[in-house]
C-alpha cells in the first residue's frame, strides 16, 4: 500500500495557496480544473518532497475547490486519505471480512470508499490499470456518505 494524499476542501484557492505555499512553503505539483464537474484540484507537497511528488512518491496535499459557493460544516472540508492498493478487490474484501462498510465499492476495479471507525473517509486506488469488473462488486450500491 502506498499513501497518496489528504484532501482538503477550501472555500478561498487563491488565500489557500498563499497559505499553503506562500506562508508554509509548499510547492504546487499539478492542477486540474474540471469545467464540467465546476472544480479545481490543486497537489502540494514539501519542497523538500517536491521532486519526488512528481513521480507520485510523496505524499501530497489535495486541494479541493468548488466553483460554485458552499458552506462546509461538519468535517465537510477535510475530504479523505488515499492509499494506492495492490488489489483493490482484495483489500475491499479484507476489510468487509473485518466488517467495514465499503461505502463506494470498487465497481470500476478502480476505485472505492470506505470510513475509518472515526468516520474519516478513505479513498483506495488501485495500483496500475484498472482491474475487470468483478462481482458482488460490480452490482453493489453506494452504502452511506464516502
Amino acid at each position: 500500500m502506498q499513501f497518496l494524499h489528504t484532501m482538503v476542501r477550501v472555500s478561498n484557492l487563491e488565500a489557500s495557496l498563499d497559505f499553503y505555499c506562500g506562508g508554509l512553503g509548499l510547492a504546487e505539483i499539478s492542477r486540474v480544473d474540471n469545467e464540467k464537474g465546476r472544480f479545481t484540484l490543486v497537489f502540494l507537497a514539501a519542497k523538500d518532497d517536491a521532486a519526488n511528488a512528481k513521480s507520485t512518491q510523496a505524499p501530497l496535499i489535495e486541494l479541493t475547490w468548488n466553483w460554485d459557493a458552499e458552506e462546509y460544516v461538519g468535517g465537510r472540508n477535510f475530504g479523505h486519505l488515499a492509499f494506492r492498493v495492490a488489489d483493490i478487490y482484495q483489500t475491499c474484501q479484507t476489510l468487509a471480512d473485518r466488517g467495514v462498510v465499503i461505502n463506494r465499492p470498487p465497481r470500476d476495479g478502480h476505485m472505492a470508499f470506505v470510513r475509518s471507525p472515526d468516520n474519516i473517509s478513505i479513498e483506495l486506488l488501485q495500483a496500475g490499470s484498472q482491474l475487470a469488473s468483478k462481482e458482488p462488486w460490480a452490482s453493489m450500491g453506494n452504502l452511506g456518505e464516502w
